[in-house]
């Protein structure tokens, strides 16, 4: 088995970013979901569960810790400032703030029922310190990938729909990941262990740059799955991982 990608999302559900390779704290992938964008008006961190328009505007780092978010129309805002907020609200045409996650948890809402936008909203809070869903870094792998694709062929399949940080390449199909909870995963000087299968919802149908809405990719997953698609990890080991490494998964002596 081998990592073929990873991610980091500095701001959530923003367009995140490829990297080589990572530092990995306890907490996750240095950088990861560090800064959300927040209502003024209810104080819950946006997602594009709700406001799928979020996935058109992309984030990355420059070169210190500061987030450079790329908006549909090209330009860019650097770090947290009024001209962000500013520019933020106007493209979202709602007053809106650029804050870090850094001390704090945030709230964040979800549809009750995940095939519906106009379903009740429900609200959850996010583990402290980032903006994750529920555990630091989520684990896809290819033949999961291929599994999909097979269930449903007209899909593109394209890892970006699923926004994991790490993507291992295996032989064979099937859900393979989901076998992992429990145990634990060796890659690089990292040692991961996979909590949860991710369970999903209407953001792996939403639209993004080079990828069209596709309602099917989440009733496949429904049908076929459980609705679930990948693994939740926590992190046992901190360290570095690169493209390229190698993935050993084995039973936990916990």
């Amino acid at each position: 088995m081998e990592v073929v990608g990873l991610w980091r999302y500095p701001v959530k559900s923003l367009q995140g970013e490829t990297v080589d390779t990572a530092r990995v704290e306890t907490d996750g992938i240095a950088g990861d979901r560090i800064w959300g964008i927040r209502d003024q008006r209810t104080g819950r961190i946006l997602t594009a569960r709700r406001r799928p328009e979020l996935l058109a505007a992309a984030a990355s780092y420059d070169d210190g810790d500061q987030p450079v978010i790329t908006l549909p129309d090209g330009s860019t805002l650097v770090g947290p400032s009024a001209r962000t907020d500013r520019e933020l609200s106007r493209w979202l045409a709602s007053p809106v703030s650029l804050v870090s996650s850094s001390g704090r948890a945030g709230r964040a809402e979800f549809f009750a029922d995940a095939t519906d936008d106009t379903s009740p909203a429900i609200e959850w809070t996010m583990p402290l310190g980032r903006y994750v869903d529920a555990s630091p870094i989520l684990i896809v792998t290819t033949a999961s990938l291929r599994t999909g694709a097979a269930h449903h062929p007209r899909g593109t399949w394209d890892v970006r729909r699923f926004r994991p940080n790490v993507l291992i390449d295996v032989d064979g199909d099937g859900w393979l990941e989901d076998s992992w909870v429990g145990h634990h995963v060796e890659v690089g000087s990292v040692t991961l262990r996979p909590l949860q299968p991710c369970v999903r919802c209407t953001m792996v149908t939403r639209p993004q740059p080079g990828l069209e809405a596709d309602v099917e990719m989440f009733r496949t997953l429904a049908r076929h799955h459980g609705g679930l698609f990948g693994v939740w990890s926590d992190v046992v080991a901190p360290g570095r991982l690169s493209v390229g490494d190698l993935a050993a998964e084995h039973a936990s002596s916990a």
